[in-house]
């Protein structure tokens, strides 16, 4: 499993990292551990699915 940050995720999501947080705070993307300065790190296969969903939902 590999780990993502928080400016991983923006990039392959094409959005900005605060819009990452958000969507952590908001549970629509679970983060899987939090890194030293607190901020949230995700799981690839999990970024992954939000990403076909967003898409399928009508985009991010």
């Amino acid at each position: 499993m590999a780990i993502m940050t928080v400016n991983e995720v923006a990039q392959f999501l094409d959005i900005t990292p605060i819009r990452v947080e958000r969507l952590a705070r908001e549970h629509l993307l679970v983060p899987c551990d939090k890194a030293n300065d607190g901020k949230p790190l995700f799981a690839e296969e999990d970024v992954q699915r939000y990403k076909v969903l967003a898409e399928r939902l009508g985009g991010l």
